[in-house]
């Protein structure tokens, strides 16, 4: 009898996970599969579905014409909710970018990367990419695009001019555009993603959850092992918390990006666990 309940739970649970509407979605960054889209785009993507995965954020057509590439993601149930911007070619124009988005029929454009040289990037550095992000932030939103930062760890430095960091600046200044925010490289970096969504409230639309191995060490450079990756809810970052406060600011998307070689077995198991603190 005891057995019985227990798997009688196990299915209504199971039920529950799968089944409920949550006002956060669940995304996957497409880098997470890098390896193994080379090998067959079409498996990986019938397996993001089987996942109950409907998100992407990435770009790119793995070989396939746009309409070879369209009718694979509707076939799965899938959409694209972001994209890719590289800094130089915001400097230049956004054109490219906003038809990119539009022909994808996403909603958010990323900068993963501010270039710099290696090491922690300067405020002089902040402060020129700031104003350029308020200005291309300010255009996309014109094209009915929006424009978010993904800090990467390089940006924690002491601010000199004053108190916090340097990504306190850019927090403090952002008025044309929001942060998708990497909390395993934000905790790579020193800074605590948790006191930042709660301080810079209503500032991330989007997050990339990711954890960090328990006694993984700091890096300033933006740099690390992605092996460190590991299941949401097992590492060192407090991904529960994220979530509840991303429940709190409403925040869009959470997506899970898994950067190492096990991205496959622990995709799924992640996925679990953001279901099972979404129920909370």
């Amino acid at each position: 009898m005891k057995k019985q309940f227990q798997l009688l739970f196990f299915a209504i649970f199971t039920f529950l996970c799968t089944s409920t509407a949550f006002s956060q979605e669940i995304a996957l960054q497409l880098y997470s599969l890098r390896n193994e889209m080379k090998e067959d785009p079409v498996k990986y993507h019938q397996l993001i579905s089987e996942w109950g995965i409907s998100n992407l954020e990435g770009g790119g057509n793995y070989g396939m014409t746009d309409t070879e590439y369209q009718k694979l993601l509707a076939d799965n149930d899938l959409k694209f909710i972001g994209v890719g911007a590289d800094y130089n070619q915001l400097t230049k124009t956004i054109q490219p970018i906003v038809d990119q988005a539009k022909k994808y029929g996403a909603k958010y454009v990323t900068c993963y990367w501010i270039p710099h040289e290696d090491g922690p990037i300067s405020l002089d550095e902040i402060k020129v990419a700031t104003a350029l992000f308020n200005q291309v932030g300010k255009d996309f939103q014109a094209e009915g695009l929006q424009f978010l930062y993904h800090p990467h760890g390089y940006e924690f430095s002491p601010n000199p001019e004053g108190k916090g960091t340097i990504m306190d600046y850019m927090l403090k200044n952002a008025e044309n555009f929001a942060f998708n925010m990497d909390v395993f490289w934000v905790k790579m970096g020193g800074g605590d993603p948790l006191k930042i969504m709660k301080k810079y409230k209503g500032k991330f639309p989007m997050l990339h959850l990711k954890d960090r191995l328990i006694g993984t060490p700091n890096s300033n450079d933006g740099h690390g092992d992605v092996e460190t990756n590991v299941v949401l809810g097992t590492g060192d970052v407090d991904i529960a918390g994220l979530i509840k406060q991303a429940k709190k600011q409403n925040t869009e998307y959470l997506t899970i990006e898994d950067e190492s070689s096990r991205s496959v077995e622990q995709i799924p198991l992640s996925v679990a666990f953001i279901k099972k603190e979404l129920l909370k």
